[in-house]
């Protein structure tokens, strides 16, 4: 297999994990709707990975989504990553982007955050989903770099020289 064949399946299967991640979040509370059983197996799912605090869920169908709204931004934010990472030069370089930009883009929603947890104030759930969004789009560009990488170094195939960017 190619280096070009499993950068692209490695995409494509993140893309495709993405799609049914976000379309279970919205399938629990429809289920709930429906009356089926499967939406408490697929909120109990989500559990681990929220808190899931109906006032910090939007709502769909009536029911709270499956995650708050900073997770659901925090995910919709890796798809809309995921989807702008092959127009960038992260599939042929392997580099991450500078730690300035992590900082950065992670700073909105860590003082958002934080000004909860200590309750300075209480973030309408629209911040909640911007501020997620905002982080969730860096994510790809470090994870499926790291992962492109990973697989690569694995299977002791040669890969375009990494630059590590320290600044």
């Amino acid at each position: 297999m190619t280096i070009k064949t499993k950068t692209s399946l490695l995409y494509f299967t993140t893309l495709t994990g993405l799609v049914a991640w976000i379309g279970g979040i919205f399938l629990a509370p429809w289920l709930k709707y429906r009356s089926q059983d499967l939406s408490g197996f697929l909120y109990a799912l989500f559990s681990p990975t929220c808190h899931q605090i109906p006032s910090r869920c939007f709502s769909f169908y009536g029911y709270p989504l499956a995650v708050c709204a900073r997770c659901l931004g925090i995910y919709f934010g890796f798809l809309l990553g995921t989807l702008i990472l092959p127009f960038s030069t992260r599939f042929s370089t392997l580099d991450l982007p500078r730690a300035k930009t992590f900082i950065l883009i992670s700073l909105p929603i860590a003082v958002d955050a934080a000004g909860n947890v200590l309750q300075i104030w209480s973030s309408p759930n629209w911040i909640r989903l911007l501020t997620g969004i905002l982080w969730g789009i860096l994510l790809p560009f470090y994870l499926l770099t790291g992962l492109m990488e990973l697989l690569l170094r694995k299977k002791g195939k040669s890969y375009p020289p990494r630059e590590i960017n320290r600044n």
